[in-house]
């Protein structure tokens, strides 16, 4: 049984440090600030997150679950992404089961977020099949670039 996620001190100090490192382009190639839209307040909010990249292919996963920002992005779909100097904006798209297994599978395999491995069941070398099955607990979206 996976871990339920609870934002903690150590959790709002990786983000604290992270958030600064991603709006100055440093970090993992793969780290970016996610700008959404408050679903309730319609504020704009920002959070680090680490994309999936596949070939042309953008995706943002969940590997927490539905945090607020998963909630944001399904009320809004227009986000941003920004790194260093460049904001890009995209239409975020929720993908079903079948496609976020694969997703899914590559993020745990490549992420080097230790900090996420609490919250699979499926771990590093698993069938894309079992990667599938936890579909419902990782949101996963496809990012369309160019819309607004």
């Amino acid at each position: 049984m996976t871990k339920p996620y609870r934002l903690g001190p150590a959790r709002r100090l990786v983000n604290l440090v992270m958030t600064p490192l991603a709006r100055h382009g440093i970090g993992g190639k793969s780290t970016y600030l996610l700008a959404t839209t408050g679903r309730r307040t319609g504020e704009k909010r920002t959070t680090p997150v680490i994309l999936v990249e596949a070939g042309a292919d953008r995706w943002l996963v969940a590997p927490y679950g539905a945090v607020s920002w998963v909630h944001n992005v399904r009320a809004h779909p227009e986000v941003s992404l920004r790194r260093g100097r460049t904001t890009e904006v995209f239409h975020a798209e929720e993908v079903g089961a079948e496609v976020a297994g694969a997703i899914l599978q590559r993020y745990v395999e490549n992420a080097a977020a230790a900090a996420t491995k609490p919250f699979f069941d499926a771990k590093r070398g698993d069938p894309e099949e079992k990667f599938a099955k936890e579909a419902p607990c990782h949101p996963v979206f496809r990012l369309v670039p160019g819309q607004r």
